[in-house]
């Protein structure tokens, strides 16, 4: 996937715990650079510059030294952004990118989504239950309902439709679509 240029993170959060915040983004530079190997020992002071910046670009470059098993969720979720990022992706996955977090924690994750998608021209597709998260950072989206596509448009389209209104108010029955 990465040489493809696709990063992701999914619902569950995948770091590792045991390394530090700097020491999570470097694999991900390592990964994309095919310097897997030896990933640490000689190698350690490799990408420093890179991945300060990439720690800077989603706020965590105070946290470098940081265990990253310590970080809270939010902060878990920019370390797991920035990894992905290391990767030099042109499309980003994101399965629930808010799942479990605070109000507050929502809108900061996703104005540096949106930040960092802007800056570095990504196309970002990104599977949602919060249904302001989603109105407020995607230019398209499609509903899905029992596996299948029910609406796609914007998202004033998309929130105008009927069918879509009905499903999600709870007025129609498994299988019954206007």
């Amino acid at each position: 996937m990465a040489k493809a240029g696709i990063g992701r993170a999914f619902q569950i959060t995948s770091i590792f715990p045991g390394l530090t915040v700097f020491e999570n983004v470097q694999l991900g530079r390592f990964a994309q650079r095919g310097e897997t190997a030896r990933a640490f020992g000689r190698a350690a002071g490799r990408h420093r510059d890179e991945v300060a910046d990439l720690l800077d670009s989603v706020g965590l470059g105070r946290l470098a030294d940081e265990r990253a098993g310590n970080l809270s969720h939010g902060d878990q979720r920019a370390l797991e952004l920035a990894i992905s990022l290391a990767l030099e992706p042109r499309l980003l996955l994101l399965d629930e990118p808010t799942a479990g977090m605070a109000p507050e924690e929502t809108d900061r994750t996703m104005r540096l989504v949106r930040r960092i998608a802007d800056e570095r021209s990504l196309t970002l597709l990104f599977c949602e239950h919060d249904m302001d998260v989603v109105f407020g950072t995607a230019d398209r989206v499609l509903v899905m309902h029992e596996g299948r596509p029910l609406a796609e448009g914007t998202p004033d389209e998309v929130r105008s439709n009927a069918d879509v209104q009905r499903v999600y108010l709870g007025e129609v029955e498994a299988g019954e679509v206007a």
